[in-house]
């Protein structure tokens, strides 16, 4: 019974602790440059300013990163009521309405706003298309700090949110009217797709916005959950149940057919899951550091011996300037 284990000819148990697990580490993955940008952010604020600095919701969806950040001085508040005469502010990198911008300057508060650069595009698109008369559909998922923000960019009642392709089927528009529609930048490269169709078969006469709204690093992680999920048993997606980039990546690897999990850390991973696993899927959405991912591959390698195999999507090299107040 207790000599080495040898093959019989039979297919082995995949979950057999002696039997490696072939683990397939997703690239991209992880930080994407906004979220870097932001995080950056709070950490320059909080040297040149010294605690505390004020942080206006998450600064980005992680419960690690802004743990880090409390450690270090940072105090996050859900509104700007929240905020005291006399601290400087940070605005997340989601994006805020403009009327908060608006009510810091009222107060004569010292502000940043780390709201990623590819959001910042979608607004200025936005305002465009409402000086040329257009009437904007919005598509994303209600109560996400990015369509609040995106939303509060324009007059309201001339924007319309449009969740699914069934919405667009409700939408009280006819042909005569101009229409113009954004995305969200997080959203399933797929589903949105989807509802675009539906947008221009209905309405021909829509303006599409110049360049895909939805980020490079949403449309990065999820080609390469694409890449990774067909030939796993199961994947593991490192990111907050708040974190729209990181649930779209369980979806596109469950409409895959693969089972899926999404993950804070790594001790919320329970042996019995790689029970029949034998190759194992691993990514981490955009706010996810890389430090999560190492953690998850050392909780799984205490049960089982790891091939790791990293699975490479696209090369990103993208880097956001900070704003000049933090750097002159």
């Amino acid at each position: 019974m207790n000599a080495p284990f040898q093959s019989t000819g039979e297919n082995p148990n995949p979950s057999d602790p002696r039997l490696p697990l072939k683990l397939l580490i997703a690239a991209p993955r992880g930080f994407c440059a906004g979220v870097d940008r932001a995080i950056e952010i709070v950490e320059r604020a909080l040297e040149k300013y010294g605690a505390p600095v004020y942080v206006r919701h998450e600064i980005v969806h992680n419960r690690y990163v802004v743990d880090s950040l409390k450690a270090k001085g940072a105090i996050f508040v859900e509104e700007l009521d929240d905020v005291p005469d006399d601290v400087p502010v940070v605005f997340s990198a989601h994006g805020v309405p403009k009327a908060v911008p608006a009510e810091a300057e009222r107060r004569k508060l010292l502000y940043v706003d780390a709201t990623c650069p590819l959001v910042s595009k979608v607004h200025r698109q936005a305002e465009r298309q409402i000086e040329k008369g257009q009437h904007i559909l919005f598509i994303g998922h209600e109560g996400h700090p990015e369509v609040i923000g995106t939303m509060g960019q324009v007059p309201e009642g001339e924007i319309t949110l449009v969740e699914t392709v069934e919405d667009v089927a409700a939408l009280p528009f006819t042909q005569e009217d101009k229409l113009s529609y954004l995305t969200q930048t997080t959203l399933s490269v797929d589903d949105t797709r989807a509802i675009t169709d539906a947008l221009e078969e209905r309405y021909p006469q829509i303006v599409a916005p110049k360049a895909e709204d939805i980020c490079y690093a949403t449309s990065n992680r999820q080609a390469a959950v694409k890449i990774i999920a067909p030939s796993s048993d199961l994947v593991l997606v490192i990111g907050a149940p708040n974190s729209s980039n990181s649930l779209r990546l369980v979806e596109v690897a469950e409409r895959l057919g693969t089972d899926a999990r999404l993950i804070q850390r790594a001790d919320e991973i329970q042996p019995e899951w790689l029970e029949g696993v034998g190759t194992l899927a691993l990514t981490a959405g955009a706010s996810a550091p890389e430090k999560l991912v190492r953690e998850v591959v050392d909780r799984i390698s205490e049960w089982r011996l790891v091939d790791e195999q990293p699975v490479t999507a696209a090369e990103e090299n993208m880097i956001f300037k900070l704003p000049r107040q933090l750097t002159d």
